[in-house]
């Protein structure tokens, strides 16, 4: 068998804790990498997390972003070691791909959770900008709103 604390174990989502008496625990990661729906039907896939925190993947809006012109748009962004914290803050950019034009570009930033059943997920603050044909026009070029992404089984 292999200690709770062996880099096997703590790549597939446990991270060693100190028990009662010292004893080693295994303790859940949140990991972003994989699939995952938001509170509004939007799908998004992060594929494997580097060493150094950062991903990429590919985002899709769900049926509440209203535009079937948006097709899936990458993602790239990065998040705290997951070694150090369990439920680790990120962030991400994406930018929106249309048909035949690339237009806007969100943020996200958020953290990531483990509840007490196991279940892993994000909450997000989100920024959607647009371009604006004038400063005067810039006002309404930005949009924020949050989200909350459950995992994809």
């Amino acid at each position: 068998t292999r200690h709770p604390a062996s880099p096997l174990l703590m790549g597939s989502g446990y991270r060693s804790i100190k028990g009662r008496e010292g004893a080693v625990l295994p303790s859940p990661a949140c990991l972003l990498s994989g699939s995952w729906r938001s509170d509004t039907g939007c799908r998004m896939v992060v594929f494997t997390v580097g060493k150094d925190g950062s991903f990429s993947g590919s985002y899709l809006p769900g049926s509440a972003a209203g535009n079937s012109n948006i097709l899936s748009s990458p993602l790239k962004g990065s998040q705290q070691d997951v070694g150090l914290v369990l439920q680790p803050i990120f962030s991400f950019t994406v930018h929106w791909q249309h048909r035949g034009k690339q237009e806007g570009m969100s943020v996200f930033l958020g953290q990531c959770y483990v509840g007490t059943n196991g279940e892993e997920t994000l909450h997000a603050l989100w920024l959607l900008r647009e371009a604006s044909d004038s400063p005067e026009e810039d006002w309404k070029a930005t949009r924020i709103g949050t989200t909350i992404f459950t995992r994809i089984r």
